[in-house]
């Protein structure tokens, strides 16, 4: 058996299929890794395609969309690979782009996690949103990256190739030792999607362990294939599943501090989007807000057993200070501002 899988979630994604699963068959070598299509309950064609088209494919196949939390963590369990990399269906790999990480990896046990440079592929010049160099957070648990502070974008020029410690490597291509990832609990599956990878790598982070940035592998990122960026449900998602996740995993000498505030910058959000004309993004900002609070008291028993297997308090790549103070009022939108001695 090889030594890592390519896991592949597919949702009605048969075009991004066409479109990219030639690149990553000539730049996987097949005796290194597995690829996986997991089927999360496509009605477009997809299997039938893959049938015909790739039958050396492995396919695992699901009832229905459990979204990319539970779809994920529904196919890591049938795995027994010492590596995984959940990859998205919208990503072209490049040359050595996964064996330069295995490689990493093997020779770095400390790491559990590790992400490529993601550059975007509509702008092969520029960094990708969904991940950049490698995510962080700020004490409030708004995420930005190396390369990406909130919507501002930076052209790649080579100024963040050096591997890094980062807080969270994106799901768009994350590379993770399954080991670890069942060890922390893999996705929270009522998350179904966006920030599931965020709040995993905080658990990781949390005990101990540490995540990567390596920017020597290489992919490029269509983004938005599911949903677009200002979709009111993404919106939701974002913001719901960002709440649970500080509720999960800050401790408490900062939590009741931070939640105080978060309500105020949240519902600053939505007055922003009202005067861009987004009443219905709006909407799901008090939506997200509400369903947190009914889901809070599920979690009590989570956040219970996350802070005993917390080591270290606040790790590294958590800025403990307000990304928006310093995007908003300070004008820093770039990463080398915020951080000058940062490579």
């Amino acid at each position: 058996m090889q030594k890592a899988a390519v896991v592949i979630l597919n949702w009605n994604g048969r075009k991004l299929l066409e479109q990219f699963l030639p690149a990553l068959l000539i730049h996987t070598p097949a005796d290194l890794a597995e690829i996986i299509i997991a089927d999360n309950g496509s009605t477009d064609g997809s299997e039938s395609f893959l049938i015909n088209h790739y039958p050396q494919i492995r396919r695992l196949v699901f009832d229905r969309n459990y979204g990319f939390a539970e779809g994920y963590n529904r196919a890591l369990s049938q795995l027994n690979h010492e590596y995984v990399v959940l990859l998205n269906s919208d990503v072209e790999v490049t040359g050595h782009w996964l064996e330069t990480a295995l490689d990493y990896l093997d020779t770095h046990p400390e790491v559990a996690a590790l992400q490529s440079k993601l550059l975007d592929y509509k702008d092969k010049a520029a960094f990708e949103y969904a991940g950049a160099s490698g995510g962080f957070i700020d004490i409030y648990g708004y995420p930005f990256c190396r390369g990406r502070i909130l919507s501002t974008i930076e052209k790649d020029k080579g100024q963040y190739d050096s591997p890094t410690d980062v807080f969270w490597a994106s799901g768009a291509c994350l590379f993770i030792r399954l080991k670890d990832f069942r060890e922390a609990g893999g996705f929270d599956k009522n998350f179904f999607a966006h920030q599931e990878e965020i709040d995993l790598c905080w658990r990781l982070k949390a005990r101990g362990a540490k995540i990567v940035c390596l920017p020597q592998s290489v992919v490029y990122h269509v983004g938005g294939a599911t949903l677009k960026m200002e979709h009111p449900q993404k919106t939701f998602l974002n913001f719901r599943n960002n709440l649970l996740m500080v509720y999960k995993n800050l401790p408490e000498k900062y939590y009741h501090k931070v939640m105080f505030r978060r309500f105020f910058f949240d519902y600053l959000a939505a007055f922003h989007f009202l005067l861009r004309a987004c009443p219905a993004n709006a909407l799901s900002v008090w939506k997200a807000r509400r369903d947190f609070k009914k889901q809070k008291k599920d979690y009590r028993m989570i956040r219970k057993e996350n802070l005993e297997k917390t080591v270290d308090e606040l790790p590294t790549g958590i800025l403990n200070q307000s990304i928006l103070w310093k995007y908003y009022i300070k004008n820093q939108k770039e990463y080398k501002q915020i951080f000058p001695d940062a490579e």
